[in-house]
């Protein structure tokens, strides 16, 4: 069995941009603490990150990242794509079990440790249990609202959380504008 740290959810509009994670993190199917901080920013709090999976490689990845941020000039694309790559080629790091969600104010990106680099088209990511019930939300509320990108991940987050087993409601934010 695997400490799993699950939900983040992540909003741009324009050069706004808010991450959100739940706070549960389960062990098998014990939940074993419910106040776990999943989204960091970086590089002189210009950039956001938020992880979903086995929350000891999530932290190993955040390292590998942040190194690549700074040897890249904080440019994120650069970064998640030679972090992807690193990512996908190295034996010890294949095995890794977790996603990324990165952003900046021009960029919102899905990093995978098969190599993928995706950015979406609506400006909306969400990885791990509850990710698609909190991009439903998501979604619906940036159509159909005004709220703000902070306001949309908490409520969308918020709403997977009364439906997710393995998401909590104790919910964190974290924003770049």
């Amino acid at each position: 069995m695997k400490f799993r740290a699950t939900t983040i959810l992540a909003v741009k509009d324009g050069d706004r941009v808010a991450i959100a994670g739940d706070g549960q993190v389960t062990f098998g199917d014990t939940v074993f603490k419910n106040k776990a901080k999943k989204i960091r920013k970086f590089y002189n709090n210009s950039i956001l990150a938020g992880f979903a999976g086995a929350a000891a490689d999530a932290f190993a990845l955040f390292d590998k990242f942040e190194n690549k941020l700074d040897e890249y000039g904080g440019n994120l694309k650069k970064a998640s794509v030679e972090l992807a790559k690193e990512w996908r080629s190295d034996k010890a790091l294949r095995e890794l079990d977790a996603m990324l969600i990165v952003a900046d104010k021009n960029n919102l990106l899905v990093l995978s440790g098969t190599g993928d680099v995706l950015e979406t088209d609506d400006d909306i990511a969400a990885i791990g249990s509850g990710g698609t019930y909190a991009y439903a939300a998501a979604k619906a509320l940036k159509r159909h609202t005004q709220l703000d990108p902070h306001e949309v991940v908490r409520e969308s987050l918020q709403i997977a959380g009364e439906i997710c087993i393995y998401t909590n409601t104790n919910i964190s934010v974290e924003k770049l504008y």
